[in-house]
């Protein structure tokens, strides 16, 4: 039977495409997508230089998730409580809120706002001036997208680079994908996709005829473990990936190595029997991703406790057994780096 995340992922699948109602200007359904961050000239999530895309909505609850505000699928706003001015000294934000009730104010000082069914978030980002309220999530057109990669095709052509869509799970807007993906193509702009791999093959499906570079992690090889760390089994994902490499696409597998969760032998060795016998070892590149503690201030700002919290490690050390774990691999004949960067 399946877990309740996995009923709620199955139906985010039908649901996020009828969700986002502000359709202007006639514009169909799958040509809308809710990104909620362009980074230009990253290095990191493909080869050369990329414009990365990053799409709202993630089935997963990875406790070291970086990014929590790529959770939902909705637009949201986050509150940086160390920035507000204070409601005597400011109060803009009271001043353009229609029920002052979903502000929530503790010693004089902003601390939240219950944005849910408030479409227009905007109106508060922009009303405050000392940046304590972040909107997360913006509803763009290809077309839109498409205005901001051009203007980097040059550094594309020149470096061996193109677009990354990343998320959250990019795959609850496979459609979305798929059209912006092809509108790149088009133009001779090389496509990477970084995917979790939990979803549905159909959605896969609608993305291969325009994605040259998949990107996928493996977080952990036992399913229930799997599980307690990041709400879903690993079945699907497994399956997903043994999928794409019998269609010999062009993979980078990513191990995000999170101590005390799947960095002991056991889990190592698993890893490695399963990229070479059941993905034949058809992997472009493993990569390792040390784990840090990253987007702390997003939790605070959103109200979600911290998965990580009690976890305090010694680089140094951390880092020399991440290292341990890279020669395991490339012993197995796994070429396999520390990091994102693509170097041999």
């Amino acid at each position: 039977m399946p877990t309740y995340a996995e009923m709620l992922t199955l139906l985010n699948f039908e649901q996020v495409k009828h969700s986002y109602k502000s359709w202007k200007e006639g514009k169909a359904v799958s040509q809308l997508g809710v990104v909620f961050d362009i980074q230009r000239f990253t290095l990191h999530d493909g080869p050369g230089l990329r414009t990365e895309l990053f799409l709202k909505g993630c089935p997963m609850r990875c406790e070291w998730c970086g990014n929590p505000e790529s959770w939902s699928t909705k637009i949201e706003l986050g509150v940086y409580k160390s920035k507000c001015i204070s409601q005597r000294k400011c109060g803009l934000c009271e001043t353009v809120c229609d029920n002052r009730d979903i502000l929530s104010f503790h010693r004089g000082k902003l601390v939240g706002i219950e944005s849910e069914g408030h479409l227009d978030c905007s109106v508060y980002a922009d009303a405050c001036p000392a940046d304590a309220i972040k909107q997360w999530g913006k509803e763009m057109s290809v077309k839109e997208c498409m205005e901001i990669i051009r203007k980097d095709r040059e550094y594309y052509e020149q470096s061996g680079g193109g677009v990354t869509i990343s998320g959250g799970e990019a795959l609850l807007q496979s459609d979305f994908v798929a059209e912006l993906f092809a509108a790149c193509k088009s133009e001779g702009i090389q496509t990477c996709f970084e995917t979790t791999f939990y979803g549905n093959w159909r959605e896969v499906e609608k993305l291969l005829p325009y994605t040259d570079i998949w990107i996928s992690d493996i977080k952990h090889m036992d399913s229930k473990l799997h599980r307690k760390h990041t709400g879903v089994r690993n079945n699907r994902i497994l399956e997903n990936l043994k999928k794409l490499t019998d269609l010999e696409r062009e993979l980078i597998l990513r191990i995000p190595v999170i101590p005390g969760v799947n960095d002991d032998p056991e889990n190592i060795e698993a890893t490695a029997d399963f990229i070479l016998n059941e993905l034949n070892g058809r992997i472009r590149t493993l990569q390792l991703l040390s784990f840090m503690r990253l987007g702390e201030e997003k939790y605070q700002a959103l109200g979600i406790p911290y998965g990580m919290e009690g976890i305090k490690i010694k680089r140094k050390s951390f880092q020399k057994k991440v290292n341990k774990i890279a020669e395991y691999f490339n012993d197995r004949g796994i070429h396999c780096l520390v990091g994102t960067k693509e170097r041999q």
